[in-house]
C-alpha cells in the first residue's frame, strides 16, 4: 500500500483545535506523515506556498 493512500491517525500532541473549531494539525503531524499534501496547512514543514504552488525548501 502507498504511504499516501494510507490513514495517519494523529496523535493528540500532534494538533489543536483552533478558535473556529477546526483540527489543525502540527509540524511534528507533517514530518511524520512523510510528504506535503498542498493545502497550505499552517504548520507546513516543507515550506509550500499554495499561491504560486510551489515548496520553498
Amino acid at each position: 500500500m502507498c504511504l499516501r493512500n494510507k490513514i495517519l491517525k494523529p496523535l493528540p500532541n500532534e494538533y489543536y483545535i483552533n478558535e473556529q473549531g477546526y483540527r489543525v494539525f502540527k509540524e511534528a503531524y507533517h514530518l511524520r506523515r512523510g510528504y506535503c499534501c498542498k493545502s497550505g496547512c499552517k504548520h507546513c514543514p516543507y515550506g509550500y506556498d499554495k499561491n504560486t504552488d510551489r515548496l520553498k525548501k
